[in-house]
């Protein structure tokens, strides 16, 4: 899913900046396009292999502990 949302939302930045005659915002080198492809690579291993913290707190900036907490007390 994350994936798909990527292209499209480069995609959609590409024709915007053709539509307004902008200069893309991408490398005109390959090595600058290695090295996006780097970082990309690097980012998706890190998300795979690296261990979830328990304390770490979520897209809402609360812990696991908290959220569960705050779920028990709607119930």
């Amino acid at each position: 899913m994350k994936v798909l949302l990527g292209l499209l939302l480069a995609f959609g930045v590409g024709i915007v900046c053709r539509l307004a005659e902008l200069p893309l915002p991408a490398p005109l080198a390959l090595t600058g396009a290695a090295l996006v492809l780097a970082m990309s690579a690097d980012y998706q291993l890190v998300d795979r292999l690296a261990p979830q913290r328990e304390n770490c707190g979520g897209p809402d900036g609360r812990t696991r502990a908290a959220r569960i907490a705050s779920e028990r007390q709607a119930d």
